[in-house]
């Protein structure tokens, strides 16, 4: 996957929030610890899809 104009490439999802919660994810960035670990080797793609589908559909739980 190429960069284009109109969609830059992310770089990363981190917002400096860097706790997980009861669940294993980040509670800034929502991403698994696994997720974390493999972002600078995941190809453009995944990355892409992780913050368009994956990262979006997992809901911060209020306490």
């Amino acid at each position: 996957m190429t960069a284009s104009s109109d969609f830059p490439l992310p770089v990363t999802p981190c917002i400096g929030v860097c706790r997980l919660d009861e669940e294993g994810l980040c509670q800034g960035c929502r991403r698994t610890l696994d997720e974390i670990a493999r972002w600078g080797t995941m190809s453009d793609a995944e990355r892409l899809r992780c913050m368009r589908e994956v990262l979006p559909q997992r809901v911060r739980r209020v306490p």
